[in-house]
């Protein structure tokens, strides 16, 4: 594509020159700002006082080829080459996490995200109220689509003047890797590495650009929740959704998992670099020298094929830790328990 690195999916918290108060939150809440500190660190399996998760999805051990040649991606995001990696059978969330699971977590341990604590995160303009508009504290300069707004958070996706009342099935935003990594932790569980993710997202097929094969729209029909219109002026919600959607909309792929594609940008356990496909290990590959970025995968609703076609089940994208926006969430990911092994010798995609 171009050689000029375009990017309509996220800005980071250096972005933007800031001068926010934190957020007001619920007096209950704010006592129990250092909550984060006492919860189990990621990865650490310790066990969770969440309900038992029954939307997680076996993906048997196997080998895939992993990565992309295409000459629609990004050589600069270092989505290629394609090699054969091996990976062990892990447990992942068939959806995105929803409002109301993040809401339990919250309810549960008094958690507060970090767009809380800095009092501000991204909204995308059209989604935003005039007031909120007006009263938007700044704007990054290469993606002035993205208002800083102050008092956004989950809980207000798009500013003080917006509710998640009717969005309780839709995943949650505004949560940075840092806020992705505690709540999953609290369930006993962690981020999918990209390597996962990239072998849950194809959900059995071989080297597809999509979860579903390599048409964007078969018999002109939507499979997934991206831009639709002129980015960044027009959206005319030809798939069903001006923002985010339900997290089973759309139809699932192979392996039973939803809105792999689209919607909203999902962490992913590793640090990110362009060189990840040349310097991590055939063998369960997970970046773990730290960088200025995490990763981030699937694409999310501001994705275009004219600007960032980054919907690609290859395609890879990244953002600091501490960032949040309001088009990226999560899923999880858990350790395949007694009794679960996938058997007969394994899958080969």
């Amino acid at each position: 594509m171009a050689e000029q690195l375009k990017s309509c999916c996220c800005a980071s918290r250096g972005d933007a020159a800031m001068e926010a108060s934190a957020a007001e939150v619920p007096s209950e809440r704010s006592e129990s700002t250092d909550q984060r500190q006492q919860l189990p660190e990621p990865e650490s399996g310790l066990a969770s006082s969440a309900q038992a998760d029954e939307n997680m999805v076996l993906i048997p051990a196997g080998e895939f080829l992993m990565g992309t040649d295409d000459a629609e991606g990004f050589p600069q995001d270092g989505e290629g080459p394609i090699r054969n990696v091996k990976l062990d059978a892990f447990c992942i969330s068939r959806y995105a996490v929803t409002n109301a699971q993040f809401a339990q977590f919250v309810a549960a341990t008094g958690y507060l995200t970090e767009a809380e604590k800095f009092g501000w995160s991204y909204v995308f303009h059209l989604l935003a109220s005039d007031a909120t508009r007006e009263a938007a504290a700044g704007a990054p300069q290469g993606t002035p689509w993205w208002l800083a707004v102050n008092g956004a958070y989950w809980a207000q996706p798009e500013g003080p003047d917006s509710t998640i009342a009717e969005r309780a099935e839709h995943p949650v935003v505004h949560v940075s890797w840092n806020d992705a990594a505690a709540y999953c932790a609290w369930r006993g569980g962690r981020l999918p590495t990209e390597a996962e993710w990239e072998y849950a997202a194809r959900g059995g097929l071989v080297q597809r650009r999509y979860p579903w094969g390599d048409l964007l729209k078969p018999d002109t029909e939507h499979l997934c929740n991206i831009w639709q219109g002129k980015f960044p002026v027009k959206n005319n919600a030809s798939d069903g959704y001006h923002g985010t959607a339900p997290v089973d909309a759309y139809k699932p792929n192979g392996y039973g998992l939803y809105n792999m594609s689209g919607n909203v940008w999902e962490w992913c356990s590793d640090w990110f670099t362009p060189q990840y496909h040349r310097v991590t290990s055939a063998v369960s590959p997970h970046y773990t020298k730290p960088t200025h970025a995490r990763s981030m995968r699937g694409g999310s609703y501001l994705c275009h094929k004219s600007y960032c076609n980054r919907y690609r089940v290859a395609a890879r994208n990244s953002n600091t830790p501490d960032s949040s926006t309001g088009n990226c969430g999560f899923r999880i990911v858990k350790a395949v328990g007694v009794g679960e092994e996938a058997g007969g010798g394994g899958h080969r995609q």
